[in-house]
């Protein structure tokens, strides 16, 4: 998307995207030296990872999750179709993963609570994965046929998938509240490890607004290459 073909299509409105770019990278290295500094530093409880968030789903009986291992590291994620909590380190004693588990616990309470950022969210998901493919080879080729309805197309495509990134947002920031508040009244932390906790969250966090930034910047890139050529 960038380079001299880019700068030919999108000319000098490309340059909006700099800042999210560098926030991008920003928040990539931020979330892995925040988690690689708590990796090793394991909690005083001795607790796991799995343990951690079957304690928190448990404390809000949230009792159909099933747990699986993830290879993919930080690739931590809940499946709210089969109800499945997939951790990359389960067995890990770290309050890097604990956090991380914790977080994916809340989204796993907020499905079975009907959280309704989250519902709007898996509803958005099949026409913003859909969008996000297809918005902008429709606006190149809409730019090289002169063709605005295929521009106009790709525009609204693309601004399902910018929808997306910024309902993820407070899904992401509810799932870490619930997570710092769950570790904080279980005790399953002491205060230093729950200040740590917060952290990698914090830093995890980062990602998403960046993504956020960076979608929103490219539909203005859009709306103001295709504004350009009217």
């Amino acid at each position: 998307m960038f380079g001299l073909f880019s700068y030919f299509l999108f000319g000098p409105s490309i340059i909006i995207l700099l800042p999210a770019i560098a926030f991008a990278i920003y928040a990539q290295w931020k979330v892995q030296s925040t988690y690689n500094r708590f990796a090793n530093v394991e909690v005083v409880r001795r607790l796991t990872a799995e343990e951690a968030a079957r304690r928190i789903l448990n404390a809000e009986f949230v009792q159909d999750v099933t747990f699986e291992r993830i290879e993919r590291r930080l690739g931590d994620h809940y499946d709210p179709r089969k109800k499945v909590l997939r951790l990359s380190d389960p067995e890990s004693r770290s309050i890097a993963a604990i956090g991380v588990a914790a977080h994916e616990a809340g989204h796993a309470i907020q499905h079975a609570k009907h959280y309704v950022p989250l519902a709007l969210r898996s509803t958005i998901v099949p026409v913003a994965s859909f969008g996000s493919q297809l918005a902008l080879p429709l606006f190149l080729i809409g730019i090289l046929v002169q063709l605005p309805v295929l521009m106009t197309a790709g525009i609204i495509l693309f601004s399902v998938a910018v929808l997306f990134t910024l309902v993820t947002l407070p899904v992401e920031f509810d799932a870490s509240r619930r997570a710092i508040h769950a570790l904080e009244q279980s005790g399953m932390v002491t205060t230093e490890e729950l200040g740590a906790a917060k952290q990698v969250l914090s830093a995890a966090a980062l990602t998403y607004v960046a993504a956020a930034a960076m979608a929103a910047l490219q539909l203005i890139m859009l709306l103001l290459s295709a504004n350009r050529r009217r």
